[in-house]
């Protein structure tokens, strides 16, 4: 008969999120791509001489970046996954809903 013994809880420098600085400045760099990007399909709209349906392409690409984009850069950070033994840890959390400051 084997006994089964928990391991304890181990908690690794990976498993923590990106700071706050780092992740604003992640979505600042894939706001600025993506508003590049829109940049260029504007001007090649007005600038090449392309078929209606590329032309179309082109300012529809100049049309919705921006809006995707700005979704994309207030984004929340997503949260880290879990580590398996830390998901089934037994101590005692402060629920999310519950967490805050008594004044």
């Amino acid at each position: 008969m084997k006994v089964w013994h928990k391991r304890p809880v181990v908690h690794q420098v990976t498993d923590a999120r990106p700071s706050l600085s780092e992740d604003i400045g992640k979505r600042e760099k894939s706001y600025f791509i993506k508003m590049g990007i829109r940049l260029v399909c504007l001007v090649l709209a007005f600038t090449v001489p392309a078929p209606l349906p590329v032309r179309l392409l082109l300012f529809a690409g100049a049309i919705f970046l921006p809006y995707i984009a700005v979704i994309g850069a207030n984004a929340p950070q997503r949260e880290a996954p879990l580590a398996p033994d830390v998901a089934e840890s037994s101590q005692n959390e402060i629920p999310l809903h519950r967490r805050e400051i008594g004044s």
